[in-house]
């Protein structure tokens, strides 16, 4: 059969990768394809700088003529523009395309998946959340003919490097993230990753895919990790949790207001024995709870040239495969429930709160007060005796565990607490999930 022409749109790392792998394993993927794939175009900034394994014939500045005479396009350039209008470009040309872009969809996911359903093409983009790990289309196709209730998911190996070496090894914020630096985890602006953005994008993404609902970055609460330090880590491994940053993505039918969704990407205490606790170093793991498939888990290398290019050569060889046996595959309507969008302080959650008190009588009655006002109860408190303060002081360290309660409650309590005048600081305070 005739070869299914290839332009790629970006030539870093991931790029680089997968171009050497259709060229270098070209018999093996037309013997899955059913046709030979031929990489006609790379379009990058710059023709002249020096690409070891790329042939130069193919570099172009010319985004549009690699466009119109291409298949398939694959985008890595990264960013919004001009990403969003090469592709658009692209379906609009009848071609089918493979993005990692996880910004873009995250900002624009239904109005490209419709582009492509108008178009009669196909728009796959597994690569764009968890890397190596098969995770898109497990969840809108394999799972398809369920109801998923809740994504939970460790989806930025950057952040897990850091959380895994501060718990494993004692190391401070900044110890870690120079080591995820010097490894090759963690950009020399770390901004998107250790604030959460980068997570957040991902949520985004599988809360659009698993509950049919418009669900873009903005709707995504945000917090990262950089006030994570190893008191937390060591006070929560006392209590037999370890710190992760998760994503999760959920139903909501008990929220004071109403039923609704949620996504959101914060710190949170995991029981240790919770699967998603054991994923150690730059690894990512999603774990999904569906109505009929029950608890399920992906496990694998999120981030890195290596597993990215997995990713895309998969959809490349999906795509592809589809345009041999000449059909694209139904898409389902990408957006068809009407569900909103809940605010973080809706959400029902539980806190661990450490804090740095006045070791005296009734500091105790003091604290339990405030819950009862505010309508929280305390499941656990533990109190150990600290250092005593230039001015004779005794101090201890007070650690309390909330039952569930709504968001906002639990804030106002602990804005309450930092206001007592036994209170001598605040020191931490995380929410736990999965259990």
């Amino acid at each position: 059969m005739q070869a299914l022409k290839v332009a790629m749109l970006g030539c870093g790392v991931v790029g680089t990768e997968v171009a050497a792998r259709i060229q270098n394993r070209s018999e093996a993927l037309a013997e899955r394809i059913g046709a030979p794939l031929e990489l006609s175009a790379i379009v990058v900034r710059d023709t002249s700088k020096e690409r070891p394994g790329i042939d130069p014939g193919l570099l172009t500045t010319d985004a549009e003529t690699a466009i119109a005479g291409a298949d398939i396009v694959i985008e890595l350039m990264g960013g919004i523009e001009p990403a969003k209008t090469l592709i658009r470009s692209a379906l609009d040309h009848g071609s089918s395309v493979v993005t990692a872009n996880k910004a873009l969809l995250a900002a624009n996911y239904g109005e490209l998946m419709s582009a492509a359903d108008t178009a009669g093409v196909r728009l796959e983009h597994e690569a764009a959340v968890a890397g190596a790990i098969p995770i898109i289309r497990p969840v809108g196709d394999s799972l398809a003919g369920d109801r998923i209730d809740r994504i939970m998911g460790i989806v930025n190996g950057t952040t897990n490097y850091i959380l895994d070496q501060m718990d494993s090894e004692g190391w401070g914020f900044d110890e870690a993230l120079t080591a995820a630096q010097e490894l090759g985890f963690a950009e020399a602006d770390p901004t998107a990753d250790v604030g959460g953005h980068d997570a957040a994008a991902k949520a985004a993404i599988l809360s659009s895919l698993a509950f049919h609902a418009p669900v873009t970055i903005d709707d995504v609460h945000v917090e990262g990790i950089a006030d994570i330090t190893p008191d937390m880590v060591a006070t929560a491994r006392d209590q037999g949790f370890v710190i992760k940053l998760l994503a999760v993505c959920e139903r909501v039918s008990d929220s004071p207001a109403g039923s609704g969704l949620s996504a959101r990407v914060y710190p949170a205490l995991l029981g240790r024995s919770h699967p998603l606790a054991t994923v150690r170093g730059a690894f990512n793991a999603v774990f999904i709870e569906a109505e009929a498939a029950g608890s399920l888990m992906f496990y694998g290398q999120g981030a890195g040239g290596e597993p990215t290019a997995s990713a895309v050569l998969g959809d490349v060889v999906s795509v592809a495969r589809r345009k041999v046996l000449g059909g694209r595959g139904q898409y389902e309507r990408p957006f068809h429930e009407d569900s909103r969008i809940l605010p973080i302080s809706a959400i029902t959650t539980r806190y661990h709160i450490t804090l740095d008190v006045v070791d005296r009588p009734g500091v105790l009655a003091a604290v339990s007060e405030v819950f009862s006002d505010e309508g929280a109860s305390i499941e656990l408190m533990r109190q150990t005796v600290g250092e005593v303060d230039d001015q004779g002081t005794q101090h201890a360290k007070l650690v309390l565990a909330t039952h569930s309660n709504t968001d906002a409650i639990l804030r106002r309590t602990v804005d309450r607490l930092g206001g007592l005048s036994v209170v001598r600081a605040v020191k931490s305070v995380i929410r736990v999930e999965g259990q």
